[in-house]
């Protein structure tokens, strides 16, 4: 487990963040690399053609080291719709086959596909949300041999229930069908077997639990998946040589690796810089040490909520960096901004009110929540006498 890293984040005092997965603050060196990366452009006579090579490489390399995968399987794409645009863009799809998604998932891994799905007259089936929060038995039982598509996230957006992805990637290779993932809300602070999934895409947004900015993210592509069709012709996606006086007149053929995915400028002297920070730190600190580190301050979330009437998932069922809890006569009106007001940050998401920690979270903080909480939470009658 690691010891608290607060002092690397410019987080006050008297704030409680518990908001990770809204919006992950930057590390300090993180803020000082874009800083950096900004104040290149004051001088853009110093910026050579190299330069637009070695920051997306080097970033490139670092999430495939964090990912299990090569750089060369790698694209740099600006958001986790990007991604998955390519992916319903390229992946073949008839009348009559089925797509599986999960019930109130991100919507930039449903409606790229219910779109499709309609488009061509395929079968567009949605995986109800199940009670007791173990989602696998119920995505297993919706692929059948009639199923061409299957788009999931690794935990649900909204409290963290998991899906076995490696029994879930067992099914659909059964089945022959392609297997396209959302790791927005998961990679980065909890594992993920590249290997054993073998997903043919799979998307993630970094200004979550990357500790990265706005506006970048990262796409696999399988090898397998290599000559699909990019969204864009761009320069970089197409050329590694930095001599633009040999462009004129030249006919440049795409990548053969996932670059040709990339989107347009993906050389961003400013967020670039702070991307790689971010992954370098997660690298740092180990993915398994995070989770590790998380899970008992998840779980004492879970037991001081069941203590107030408050309800959460079974921890087999959850990541150890998310938890949703939910009020038994539903979530009470404004109860993030009522918590904002005293200084804890969470989220609303659907009828969960969902706290998702980090390494510069303490039981401090937790403790900040469950007093703020009192104000307006309800109270069992155990706790009133």
């Amino acid at each position: 487990m690691l010891e608290s890293q607060r002092h690397l984040f410019d987080l006050p005092a008297d704030v409680a963040y518990l908001n990770c997965a809204y919006l992950s603050p930057l590390l300090k060196t993180a803020a000082a690399a874009g800083r950096e990366g900004i104040d290149r452009k004051l001088r853009p006579w110093q910026v050579v053609g190299k330069d637009f090579l070695d920051g997306p490489e080097r970033a490139r390399a670092l999430f495939g080291q964090l990912l299990g995968a090569q750089a060369e399987d790698i694209a740099l794409v600006p958001s986790a719709s990007y991604g998955i645009a390519i992916a319903a863009n390229n992946l073949p799809l008839l009348p009559g086959q089925q797509v599986v998604v999960m019930a109130n998932e991100f919507p930039s891994n449903i409606e790229p596909w219910r779109i499709k799905a309609k488009a061509v007259g395929a079968v567009f089936t949605v995986v109800d949300w199940p009670e007791d929060g173990n989602w696998t038995p119920a995505i297993l039982a919706a692929i059948t041999p009639g199923t061409a598509i299957v788009a999931l996230p690794q935990c649900h957006w909204t409290d963290g229930t998991l899906v076995d992805l490696v029994a879930v990637a067992r099914r659909t290779r059964e089945v022959g069908a392609a297997l396209v993932l959302d790791l927005t809300q998961t990679l980065g602070a909890w594992p993920f077997d590249l290997a054993a999934v073998d997903p043919d895409y799979a998307v993630c947004a970094g200004y979550k639990w990357l500790f990265g900015p706005y506006s970048v993210g990262f796409l696999y592509v399988a090898p397998r998946r290599r000559n699909d069709v990019p969204l864009e012709y761009n320069y970089y996606s197409r050329s590694v040589d930095p001599a633009f006086e040999r462009l004129v007149g030249r006919k440049l053929p795409f990548a053969v690796e996932a670059r040709r995915f990339d989107v347009g400028e993906c050389a961003n002297f400013a967020l670039l810089p702070v991307a790689s920070a971010g992954l370098s730190q997660l690298l740092d600190w180990g993915i398994d040490n995070i989770a590790r580190t998380l899970r008992p301050l998840t779980e004492e979330i879970a037991e001081r909520g069941a203590a107030m009437g408050l309800r959460s998932h079974p921890a087999r069922y959850r990541a150890a960096h998310y938890i949703g809890l939910r009020f038994p006569g539903g979530l009470p009106h404004g109860a993030a901004a009522k918590l904002a007001e005293r200084g804890v940050h969470v989220s609303q998401r659907g009828d969960a009110l969902r706290v998702t920690p980090h390494v510069y979270n303490t039981r401090g903080d937790v403790d900040r929540l469950f007093q703020a909480l009192a104000d307006f939470a309800p109270v069992s009658p155990r706790l009133r006498n």
